[in-house]
């Protein structure tokens, strides 16, 4: 089954929705940009809630599996996250099975830095999930119409 992506209004729906999870999803909802356990745990703190930092990364863990949030890499080596859109992720997924394969993405990767190098950006990273039918389920099932 393949985990798709949540809004913030349907979050509440998977996993345990505790005042924990309930707060730390609010405080990610208040903001675009992507921010450490330790960031998120500051903010929780300053607005009086009662959760340690170990709670604050077991529930990012969590939503990150479940797909509300997405995490990346910062060029520091933590791991940063923010609410997850529905349309941007990084594997080929099969919308059948699930299955995920990891794609190179070099044409992407160009087309990428040439669009931001145009519009003055630099040191330019992206992240890209597609989704589509795997070739056993084609197989199985039929190639499906793309319209």
């Amino acid at each position: 089954m393949i985990k798709t992506a949540l809004t913030p209004a349907t979050t509440e729906t998977r996993g345990r929705n505790t005042a924990q999870r309930a707060a730390v999803l609010a405080v990610m909802g208040d903001s675009s940009r992507f921010r450490t356990a330790q960031d998120i745990y500051a903010d929780l703190r300053a607005e009086g809630a009662r959760v340690g930092l170990t709670t604050v990364y077991r529930h990012l863990q969590r939503l990150s599996d479940e797909g509300v949030i997405h995490s990346v890499q910062t060029p520091d080596r933590q791991t940063a996250y923010r609410l997850c859109s529905s349309s941007h992720h990084h594997h080929l997924v099969c919308a059948r099975c699930g299955a995920g394969v990891e794609i190179p993405g070099t044409e992407f990767e160009e087309w990428a830095a040439g669009e931001a190098s145009s519009r003055g950006y630099s040191r330019v990273t992206h992240k890209v999930e597609i989704f589509g039918t795997c070739p056993a389920c084609s197989a199985r099932n039929g190639p499906e119409s793309s319209t």
